[in-house]
C-alpha cells in the first residue's frame, strides 16, 4: 500500500465463493494491508487461489513490480477458512458466490449468525437486486453491494450500492474500502444493472440492431466503431470475448428488470447463435471462428479504382461542407458550386439520423447519384459511405474511390438512419444521460466509471459534448420520427441541456 494510499476502515475480510472474482478482490484486500479469509465449500478450491494468488504475485517480483518482501508480507496476509464459522472475526465479508438471489440470501442469513454485530455483508452480485439480497436479512442496514468487474487488479473501479435499507455510515465505509484498494469508487443506487453494466446496455444492443437490419455484416461495424469511434473493441468483438452466455443472459435480466423498456431491447439474434452454440471464443466460434485463440476476419475488399466525376456537396452544416470540399479539393476531383448538380455530378450528403434515401427526397435529389457520407466523427481514420437502394454502382464505386484517394479505410453499407457510428455513439449517450436523469450517479461518477468499466474512449455524457449534444439530439430525433420506436426518446436530461447549450456532465 503507497503512502498516499488511504488505510482501510476494515482490519479483516472474509471472501466466499475463491473463483476468479474472489481471488481478484482477495489479491487487491491482502495488497491494502488487510488480513484475508478464505472459504469455498468445493474441496481444494482455497488452496488453488492461494497458489493462483501467490503465483500473480511471484510474476510482479520476477518483473521487477514488486519486491521480494512485499510478495512476502502479501501472502502472509491470506488465511484459509475451511467453514464458515472461521469467518467470524471478520468485520466485512464478501461473498462472490453463485449469480442467484435464493443463494446468496441462504447465505447471508447463515453469516448473520456466525459474525459480529459490526459486521458488514457485502456482495459481489452483477444483476441482481441488493435490497432483494438484504430482505431476508435480520439487519439488512448493513448489506451492500461491493460490485468488482474482472480481472479485479487490472479493472480498477468497484460499483458500491447502497441497498435501500443499507445504513449510511456502511456505504461510506465500504466506499473508503475500496479507495484503500487501489480502485476507483462508483456510489451509485440499487437499480438494474447498478451503473456500469447499465450504461453498457446501447454499444451491443444497438450494434446488433444495425446486424438484424442486414445494413452491414459485423466485421464492417466493429471497424467503424474502432477506427472512426475510438472504441478499444468492436461490439461483436466484446460479445465474443465475454461470452453469449453471460452477455445474453445480462442483456434479458436488464431489459425484464425495467419492464421491457425499449432501450434495453435484446436482439433475437444472441438467442438464436446461443441456442447453436455459438457462444464466442470460448466455444471456438461466436461471430468469428477463432484459431489458436484468434479471430479469423476477412481481409477488406481493396477499393475500386474509379474515374473522376465532378462532385456536388448537398451538407446544410457549413463546417461539414467545407470538411468534405477540402476533401473533394486533395483528391483534384472538380468541386462544383451550382445550388443543384449537374447530370453527371457525384452527389455527398452528410445527413444526421436521417437515411440517404429520406435525404435525397427532402433535397429533391437524383437518387441514383447519390451518397452519404458519415461526418460524425469527421474524416481522419476511417469514412463510411452509405447508399440508397437506387445508387448507381458506378457512381458507388465513384464515392469509394474518392473517399479512400489517400489510403484512409472506407466502408460502405446500405441505408439506414443514422449510419453506424451515429446510431450507436447516440444510443450510448442518451442511456447515460436516463441514468444521469434518474440519479443512479453524479454525472462525473458516470462518466469516469464507464471510461474505466467499459474502456470506452470517453464516459456517455462527456461523449455527447465530444460529439456536440444538438447533434446527438438531432440523431435521436430523426430516428424515433422515421422509425417509430420508442428505443430512440431522447433522455430528458439530454433534451434540456442540448436546447439549452450546457454540457451534459452539468449536474
Amino acid at each position: 500500500m503507497s503512502s498516499d494510499t488511504p488505510h482501510p476502515p476494515f482490519l479483516t475480510l472474509g471472501i466466499v465463493g475463491t473463483g476468479a472474482m474472489g481471488r481478484g478482490i482477495a489479491q487487491i484486500a491482502a495488497q491494502a494491508g488487510l488480513t484475508v479469509y478464505l472459504h469455498d465449500l468445493r474441496e481444494g478450491a482455497v488452496e488453488e487461489a492461494l497458489v493462483y494468488i501467490g503465483g500473480m504475485w511471484e510474476r510482479g517480483v520476477q518483473k521487477q513490480r514488486l519486491s521480494e518482501t512485499d510478495a512476502e508480507r502479501y501472502l502472509a496476509c491470506l488465511k484459509e477458512a475451511p467453514t464458515l464459522a472461521d469467518l467470524a472475526g471478520c468485520d466485512i465479508v464478501v461473498e462472490a458466490i453463485v449469480e442467484t438471489l435464493e443463494a446468496k440470501q441462504s447465505l447471508f442469513t447463515e453469516l448473520e449468525e456466525i459474525l459480529g454485530a459490526h459486521a458488514v455483508l457485502a456482495t459481489n452480485t452483477s444483476s441482481l437486486s441488493v435490497t432483494a439480497i438484504a430482505s431476508s436479512c435480520r439487519r439488512p442496514e448493513r448489506v451492500i453491494g461491493f460490485h468488482f468487474f474482472n480481472p479485479v487488479p487490472l479493472m480498477k473501479v468497484v460499483e458500491v450500492i447502497p441497498g435501500l435499507r443499507t445504513a449510511d455510515d456502511v456505504a461510506d465505509k465500504v466506499d473508503a474500502l475500496g479507495k484503500a484498494m487501489g480502485h476507483f469508487t462508483a456510489r451509485a443506487t440499487d437499480t438494474p444493472g447498478f451503473l456500469v453494466n447499465h450504461a453498457g446496455r446501447a454499444f451491443g444492443t444497438e450494434a446488433l440492431r444495425i446486424l438484424g437490419e442486414s445494413v452491414t455484416d459485423h466485421a464492417t461495424i466493429d471497424r467503424i466503431l474502432v477506427d472512426q469511434g475510438g472504441f478499444r473493441m468492436g461490439p461483436f468483438s466484446l460479445l465474443d470475448l465475454t461470452g453469449l452466455d453471460v452477455s445474453h443472459a445480462v442483456m434479458e435480466s436488464i431489459y425484464h428488470q425495467y419492464y421491457e423498456e425499449p432501450r434495453f431491447r435484446p436482439s433475437p439474434l444472441t438467442r438464436q447463435r446461443l441456442t447453436a452454440g455459438l457462444l464466442g471464443r470460448k466455444s471456438g466460434e461466436g461471430f468469428y471462428r477463432y484459431a489458436d485463440g484468434k479471430p479469423q476476419i476477412a481481409e477488406e475488399p481493396p477499393l475500386p479504382d474509379a474515374e473522376s466525376r465532378p462532385v456536388w456537396i448537398g451538407a446544410e452544416d457549413g463546417d461539414t461542407r467545407e470538411h468534405l470540399a477540402e476533401l473533394v479539393n486533395s483528391a483534384g476531383w472538380t468541386l462544383e458550386s451550382g445550388k443543384t448538380p449537374s447530370e453527371e455530378a457525384l452527389c455527398l450528403l452528410a445527413p444526421l439520423g436521417e437515411d440517404a434515401t429520406a435525404c435525397v427526397l427532402r433535397l429533391g435529389l437524383p437518387a441514383d447519384h447519390c451518397v452519404a457520407v458519415d461526418m460524425l466523427a469527421g474524416l481522419d481514420k476511417r469514412r463510411s459511405l452509405m447508399i440508397t437502394p437506387a445508387t448507381r454502382a458506378d457512381y458507388r464505386a465513384a464515392a469509394m474511390t474518392l473517399l479512400g484517394h489517400d489510403g484512409t479505410p472506407v466502408s460502405a453499407f446500405n441505408d439506414s438512419n443514422g449510419f453506424v457510428l451515429q446510431r450507436v455513439v447516440a444510443c450510448i449517450v442518451n442511456v447515460g444521460c436516463e441514468i444521469a436523469q434518474q440519479g443512479v450517479a453524479e454525472p462525473e461518477t458516470i462518466d469516469r466509471a464507464v471510461e474505466l468499466g467499459l474502456g470506452y474512449p470517453h464516459g456517455p455524457l462527456a461523449m455527447g459534448d465530444h460529439y456536440g449534444s444538438r447533434r446527438i439530439l438531432v440523431i435521436l430525433d430523426n430516428i424515433l420520427a422515421a422509425t417509430g420506436d420508442p428505443r430512440y426518446r431522447a433522455s430528458p436530461w439530454l433534451r434540456r441541456r442540448a436546447t439549452l447549450g450546457l454540457p451534459l456532465t452539468a449536474a
